[in-house]
């Protein structure tokens, strides 16, 4: 219970890491309705709508984006249809998701969200802390014609370290490098079950069985191979290797 508790709080500290930083600058001004009978700051405002963004983060700002479309080509791969079902290919990339970044969200907890619940520390400093290990495994996963790219497009110039570079461009930076390794990963798993439909397309061909899908024939095979060479945990393995904590 005590570890789920952390785990939420680390993804709300995501959310705030994520937003702009000149809403947590200085005290916003107060809206008022019905001739002051009720008031919401923007700083509650900008919260509730932090909390909404929380799944949407977690997608853009962790590991889930490569995972989960390598497990999607993988299942594509050996053509089982809809096995594993959505909701167990989602399950099992968000618990990994977690794996790899736990150092990372212990991280956030220690250095930021700890300090300031226990009062120990300015929410200014804590969002930074928060910010700064978040930010680092984005720049460690990010290719560096990606991120030139989005610069350009933003026309910005980073004349301090890699520190400086804002999250509005880092995050589609990292979300473009995070595709193109997916993809990577996705042909590099794809081939040798393209070699198996090959050979038993011909193999049917030759025996004059041209009526029978080789699909059919070939999902046995390309199971059996998976399950022999232990694909799951290569799978898992390899993919938990593929990131570099910075």
């Amino acid at each position: 219970m005590q570890m789920l508790l952390r785990l939420h709080r680390a993804f709300v500290a995501l959310g705030f890491a994520a937003m702009p930083s000149w809403v947590f600058a200085q005290g916003l001004p107060a809206i008022t309705v019905e001739g002051g009978r009720y008031s919401l700051t923007l700083e509650l405002l900008a919260l509730l709508t932090v909390l909404t963004l929380i799944p949407s983060l977690v997608l853009m700002m962790t590991s889930f984006v490569r995972i989960i479309i390598v497990m999607s080509i993988l299942r594509q791969a050996l053509g089982t249809g809809s096995t594993p079902p959505n909701q167990v290919l989602v399950g099992l990339s968000l618990f990994l998701t977690i794996f790899i970044m736990s150092p990372i969200l212990t991280q956030v907890w220690e250095t930021g969200i700890q300090p300031y619940l226990a009062q120990t520390m300015p929410f200014d400093q804590a969002l930074a802390n928060v910010r700064a290990p978040i930010h680092a495994f984005m720049m460690s996963q990010t290719r560096e014609d990606d991120l030139a790219l989005f610069l350009e497009i933003a026309r910005q110039e980073i004349t301090g370290g890699p520190e400086t570079v804002p999250f509005a461009t880092l995050v589609p930076a990292f979300l473009t490098s995070e595709l193109k390794s997916a993809f990577t990963i996705g042909f590099l798993i794809y081939i040798p079950f393209v070699v198996l439909d090959l050979v038993v397309a011909s193999v049917l061909m030759s025996m004059g069985m041209m009526m029978i899908s080789p699909m059919m024939i070939s999902m046995p095979f390309k199971l059996m191979l998976f399950v022999l060479v232990d694909g799951w945990s290569l799978i898992m393995g390899s993919m938990a290797a593929s990131f570099v904590n910075p």
